[in-house]
């Protein structure tokens, strides 16, 4: 973990120099991923969250004019959303590109003739993942991944869809400290304030998804080696699906399997 976070018992605070200090290792991470690949810049999937708020102003920081939010809608945005993405915008004074997706979703999901809820709503974020890379080839980016610490121990993202990218740079983050780093790298106080949600259907929000807050889910994190602590703070019901989630997706994390040589 990063460290930003200091805990009274379950009540948290954040430590600003050290915050400070983090902006400037994801700063320079950034620098020097973009030369060793000799890349141009960075692209990243915006949605109206506070995650992609802060990493398009984290990169924006690096490459003012060499960083491209691009707004995928499939079939429909909400309106909240959208004044979101307005809001992001207005900072820089930047024009996002947006690219409709809801055709190419229609006739995939068609053409594959699908019925499992889950599957049809995991090829949203894996035909944006595919656009991102196109534009990001045409333009030699580097695409840039929004999943935090809560999303990456669980597993909470789409393998091969907003899991498929080039770089993470608040993979080290909990949402907690994503929303406290936010307030000072300028994301509008909207984006900041709002409920997490995936967007992968109406109404939907992450935290009725996983039964759970990612106020506990930061406790858990920030305390992995201490199991009374977070025994004594967390619901033991939490504690479990915490873990089960971070076991069944442990494939998610690692490296494609291969099968071994012949020795």
């Amino acid at each position: 973990m990063s460290k930003i976070s200091k805990y009274i018992g379950n009540v948290v605070s954040y430590d600003i120099d050290i915050a400070k200090n983090y902006i400037k290792k994801i700063q320079n991470f950034l620098k020097n991923r973009l030369k060793q690949a000799n890349a141009n810049g960075f692209i990243i999937g915006i949605s109206g969250g506070i995650d992609s708020s802060l990493v398009y102003m984290l990169a924006k920081s690096i490459k003012p004019n060499d960083t491209l939010g691009v707004v995928m809608p499939i079939k429909k945005m909400t309106e909240m959303d959208l004044k979101h993405i307005r809001e992001l915008q207005n900072v820089h004074r930047d024009n996002f590109l947006t690219v409709d997706l809801s055709d190419s979703f229609e006739t995939l999901t068609k053409t594959l003739n699908l019925c499992n809820d889950l599957s049809i709503a995991n090829i949203k974020p894996r035909l944006r993942m595919t656009t991102l890379y196109a534009l990001a080839q045409e333009r030699n980016y580097l695409v840039v991944g929004t999943d935090n610490a809560d999303e990456v121990f669980i597993g909470y993202f789409t393998k091969y869809g907003d899991g498929g990218v080039d770089l993470l740079p608040i993979s080290k983050l909990t949402k907690g400290e994503v929303k406290f780093i936010s307030k000072i790298m300028q994301v509008p106080d909207s984006i900041i304030n709002k409920k997490p949600s995936a967007g992968l259907w109406d109404g939907q929000t992450d935290e009725s998804e996983l039964g759970f807050s990612y106020d506990d889910l930061d406790f858990y994190l920030n305390h992995q080696n201490q199991k009374e602590l977070i025994e004594q703070h967390i619901n033991p019901k939490v504690i479990e699906k915490i873990e089960y989630k971070h076991k069944i997706t442990k494939h998610k994390r690692e490296k494609i399997y291969t099968v071994k040589n012949i020795k």
